[in-house]
């Protein structure tokens, strides 16, 4: 298992980057999403945890046939997506466990994540107090204004070097900024990866670390970017352009969309306490098993390539 913490910094609150992330995922996700790929949204619905109080818990399933590497698709069938189950009891968050965020083929491989937000340039020691995890682990500090991400990802208008939000006046971003910068917040990630199979740990674990690490940029750059979209909305505005936009997004690749629930109160019909534990997964000594990949399965019917975004999107974008 390599286990990582990220710590990414945003000239945001952590109040202000409630909103901004709920906006962003469910804006992005639409925005990468093509027939028969992208994020299917399986549940989103409020959850009441014994520990953590009200949060909202969300099932995902991120499909990624052609986004992965050439060494990745040769043992993968052409119908491939991770599970991704997700507890957000902001500002405390927990994605995936054992049972969690997997790979449809690949039940030896998972992810845990543990986040947590606080209104600080990424200071505090030891914010995670975790026994999960045995020995020290590596703190790595993502810039999202000078570490740089995948070519392909890159929007000029995204780059917090050169962008300035006109409702906020925040930006564009300077060397040194995070030591100077007000407001500021900080997203701690504490990351497992585990992925225990003859031959190919030590590979699938760093790369899928090196993917997570670009994913965190590119959504926090975003974040921040698309400020001026998402400031001023409310929770309960932002609740019913993800609700929207998620069911876009679901008929985009081709999948009947589900309902949804986006309600902020109300208790779920039966409760799930927060995973206690960072997966587990036993050794292989044997070769893999999933070299010879399962017969695949006939894709659904694509919608229409051409979709309009929820109104609410629209208004916001307006003002």
């Amino acid at each position: 298992m390599l286990v990582k913490e990220y710590r990414i910094c945003m000239p945001l609150t952590t109040e202000e980057y409630r909103v901004g992330q709920l906006y962003t995922i469910s804006k992005h996700s639409h925005q990468e999403s093509e027939k028969g790929e992208g994020v299917e949204v399986v549940k989103n619905e409020p959850h009441e945890d014994p520990v953590h109080g009200p949060g909202q818990f969300t099932e995902k399933r991120v499909h990624l046939s052609s986004k992965l590497p050439s060494w990745a698709r040769a043992v993968t069938p052409r119908i491939f997506y991770i599970t991704e189950k997700a507890w957000n009891y902001y500002p405390y968050t927990i994605t995936a466990d054992s049972h969690c965020l997997q790979c449809s083929f690949l039940p030896k491989f998972s992810i845990y994540i543990e986040t947590k937000y606080e209104d600080n340039c990424g200071d505090s020691e030891n914010i995670f107090h975790s026994d999960k995890i045995l020995g020290d682990h590596e703190v790595s500090f993502l810039d999202i204004a000078f570490d740089e991400i995948p070519e392909r990802y890159y929007r000029s208008l995204e780059d917090p070097r050169f962008f300035s939000s006109a409702k906020t006046g925040r930006g564009p971003l300077r060397e040194g900024w995070r030591q100077h910068t007000k407001p500021i917040m900080c997203s701690y990630k504490l990351v497992s990866v585990k992925f225990e199979v003859w031959g190919l740990q030590t590979r699938v674990e760093q790369f899928v670390h090196k993917v997570i690490r670009d994913i965190l940029l590119i959504g926090h750059r975003q974040a921040f970017a698309w400020v001026d979209e998402w400031c001023g909305m409310t929770m309960e505005e932002v609740r019913r352009y993800e609700q929207e936009t998620q069911e876009a997004t679901n008929e985009l690749i081709g999948l009947v969309a589900p309902a949804i629930s986006v309600s902020e109160v109300g208790q779920p019909t039966a409760t799930h306490s927060a995973p206690a534990s960072a997966p587990s997964t036993p050794l292989s000594d044997e070769a893999p098993e999933f070299l010879a990949p399962p017969k695949t399965r006939p894709r659904k019917k694509s919608a229409p390539e051409t979709l309009t975004l929820p109104a609410l999107r629209e208004r916001a974008g307006a003002e």
